[in-house]
């Protein structure tokens, strides 16, 4: 396999190139089932996806190069927690603190989804700190 356990690597191919950023598009493939992070990779199950990566000048792509697209295996792990886990949590800690507070069962299900619609709404307007956090890398295919 062409990645370290630290890493998540899937092959693409350039769709787009200008000075700050390279468009790569993902295609979901059948070796999705047999890498190690599928757990923690939304691209399992779709059909492709574009991933914007940003521009080094040092290397030049080409519209239609294959390439592959890194990640590290930790920034997946805490995209889940982010996207699933902590939503999760805010949504049981509604549900069963209005319960226990006497409310009734739409109200503690309209709150729980407001709450979990807040969370969300939150994550929106940190997306531009999350966007620098989650810096995909971008390495050229080798050629055989």
């Amino acid at each position: 396999m062409s990645s370290r356990p630290e890493q998540i690597v899937h092959s693409g191919v350039v769709t787009g190139a200008d000075p700050r950023w390279i468009s790569v598009e993902i295609q979901s493939a059948s070796a999705c089932a047999e890498c190690h992070a599928k757990s923690l990779c939304s691209l399992d199950g779709m059909e492709s996806k574009v991933i914007q990566v940003p521009s080094r000048i040092s290397e030049a792509y080409e519209i239609g190069e294959k390439v592959e697209v890194v990640l590290r295996a930790s920034m997946g792990l805490k995209a889940v927690w982010l996207c699933y886990c902590i939503p999760l949590l805010v949504l049981l800690a509604f549900i069963l603190g209005l319960d226990f507070l006497g409310a009734s069962e739409p109200v503690c299900a309209l709150a729980s989804l407001g709450g979990v619609a807040l969370y969300y709404f939150i994550l929106w307007l940190f997306r531009d700190s999350l966007r620098n956090e989650y810096v995909f890398g971008i390495r050229k295919l080798k050629q055989h």
